[in-house]
């Protein structure tokens, strides 16, 4: 299968300085009809890059269980970032490790992101995994998708199916504040730790929905914890489904979870993401 543009976006550089990767400026959370620096690189990629970077600086072969994301400043389009990973302790069953991320710009050397991570296998055990009842995946092709040019653009890179409508811009004032939507990576790339990354970050913030004219704001904190590996059953053709839930909007700050549920209602990833409000 050839790559797709988050397999190119995920491909890193060795060099004495540490792993060296770019953001293109396809992967702008700015609108489609503006210039990608309308915008800033999107952090569900930066997460992702983040998290391959430590596997592959360290050699780690273990699942990815937790990885927790500070965005320290905006980091720009085209211009090589350098990834440090650091093997805090390596342990039979868990090992822990950390990662700082910087980008060189003419004289100016400057902190964009820093990561940890938790890594660790499987053991055979008492298993009771939290469920929920999914939308028919009759859904993917029926369901609407999200479009126009007031899109953002990491959104080409994904396929949409909403149980319902999108409801940005007011659709949820005066109620639950969620939205749920079937989404796969584009092209049908199969669903991995990368794809989970991505994917739970790559829809508007869930406060977007409560109002018509919406607040501005950015990621401070982003958090995942991922329960399972992906399978073709769990993930039929990349498709897993997700909820993106606001729990707390106020004193300038916004907290926000998303869930990716498999196609039986498994639980397959969490993540937690804390947005300071600008204005």
């Amino acid at each position: 299968m050839t790559d797709t543009p988050l397999d190119a976006a995920l491909t890193f550089d060795e060099t004495q300085a540490g792993l060296t990767g770019v953001v293109d400026g396809d992967f702008s959370n700015g609108p489609i009809a503006a210039p990608p620096e309308a915008g800033f690189p999107f952090g569900g990629l930066l997460a992702a890059m983040a998290a391959r970077a430590i596997q592959q600086g360290l050699g780690i072969e273990a699942p990815l269980r937790t990885l927790s994301v500070q965005y320290l400043a905006a980091a720009r389009f085209g211009e090589p970032l350098t990834f440090r990973p650091r093997l805090l302790r390596g342990g039979r069953g868990v090992s822990y490790a950390a990662l700082d991320v910087e980008q060189t710009t003419g004289p100016r050397t400057r902190a964009t992101h820093h990561a940890t991570a938790t890594f660790g296998g499987d053991v055979e055990t008492v298993h009771l995994a939290q469920h929920t009842v999914t939308p028919p995946l009759g859904l993917i092709d029926t369901g609407v998708e999200m479009s126009g040019p007031m899109s953002p653009r990491f959104s080409t890179h994904v396929d949409y199916r909403f149980d319902g409508a999108p409801r940005i811009l007011g659709g949820n004032s005066g109620r639950e504040v969620v939205e749920r939507v079937w989404m796969r990576m584009k092209g049908g790339r199969a669903l991995d730790e990368a794809g989970l990354c991505y994917l739970l970050d790559a829809l508007y913030p869930p406060a977007w929905t409560a109002f018509a004219a919406p607040p501005m704001m950015t990621t401070v904190d982003l958090r995942y914890d991922l329960l399972g590996a992906p399978t073709p059953e769990t993930a039929p053709d990349g498709w897993a489904f997700f909820e993106f839930r606001m729990l707390d909007l106020g004193h300038g700050w916004t907290v926000d979870e998303a869930t990716a549920w498999g196609a039986d209602g498994r639980a397959l990833a969490l993540s937690r993401q804390r947005r300071r409000l600008l204005g």
